[in-house]
């Protein structure tokens, strides 16, 4: 290769990296800052290819989608002087890149420590005024959107983001009064119980009553109602066995007598003291049957 050759090589070779040194892209979810020698010169760069003087100025380039901060968690006293403890997150995004750079230097982390702290105070500040009640009621949700529109608020004057929302993911009482808390709540649920039981035993002793009351007027109608009967099958029986004493008396008491006869002489073991003339032996006695 002659030498004009390698010379015209070389120059190429330098305009191609001044050439990729001097363009840089932005893409659709980040903003960028372009800085000159450690001074902002451009802010908020938009999306797209854009021109920089190589080797002196710098681009610094941010995410612009929702960043979700997760809030260390915080020990707050409620109105009535409670302690809770309150773990949160927080959904931001970056809103104006120039202040966001002056307020944070370009560190997320410092930017997250920033607005940790601004929440923390609104936290407590909001939390203070409430009872313990309230907070875990459905007020929680009006608490959280106030908390979020006002660090918004502040948010975008100091650090140049936007806060979309501030959340409370878990709402928890200290050991100590957790430990109390739950002995109240069991000695509460336990006079419950013990008012129910009361309650079952009352009406339990009041069913049994009911049930032996009807059980007696029950067996009582029973037994008139069969005495009833009785007494109607008595007369029925006496009424049947006068129509048949009047029809053959002699025949009726002689199967009256076979009857006795019978029912007397059923067992072999059954005596009978009487007189051989009695009246009793009347049929056994007469052997024309008379």
């Amino acid at each position: 290769m002659s030498q004009k050759g390698f010379s015209a090589l070389v120059v190429g070779l330098i305009a191609l990296v001044i050439a990729w040194s001097s363009l840089f892209v932005i893409s659709e979810r980040e903003r960028a800052v372009q800085l000159r020698f450690g001074q902002l010169v451009k802010d908020d760069i938009q999306p797209g290819l854009h021109i920089k003087v190589p080797f002196v100025d710098n681009v610094r380039i941010f995410d612009a989608r929702l960043q979700n901060l997760e809030v260390p968690s915080e020990r707050f006293l409620t109105l009535e002087q409670k302690a809770v403890i309150v773990d949160s997150y927080i959904k931001w995004r970056i809103d104006d890149v120039s202040r966001f750079y002056r307020a944070t230097a370009g560190d997320l982390f410092r930017a997250n420590t920033l607005l940790s702290q601004r929440a923390e105070s609104r936290m407590r500040n909001k939390f203070g005024a409430l009872t313990l009640n309230e907070v875990v009621s459905g007020q929680r949700d009006q608490l959280m959107s106030e908390i979020t529109n006002e660090l918004n608020s502040v948010a975008r004057d100091e650090l140049g983001v936007s806060v979309v929302d501030v959340r409370v993911k878990k709402i928890d009482l200290p050991p100590q009064v957790s430990d109390s808390v739950y002995e109240r709540m069991s000695s509460e649920r336990d006079k419950e119980a013990q008012e129910y039981r009361s309650k079952g035993l009352e009406m339990a002793e009041g069913i049994r009553a009911n049930a032996d009351r009807e059980q007696r007027v029950i067996m009582a109608n029973a037994y008139r109602d069969a005495e009833m009967i009785r007494g109607d099958g008595d007369a029925k029986a006496a009424e049947v066995y006068a129509k048949a004493f009047r029809q053959d008396p002699e025949f009726y008491a002689f199967t009256r007598s076979l009857e006795a006869y019978r029912k007397s002489f059923n067992s072999s073991g059954d005596i009978m003291l009487l007189e051989p003339d009695s009246d009793f032996f009347n049929y056994l006695n007469n052997k024309s049957g008379k």
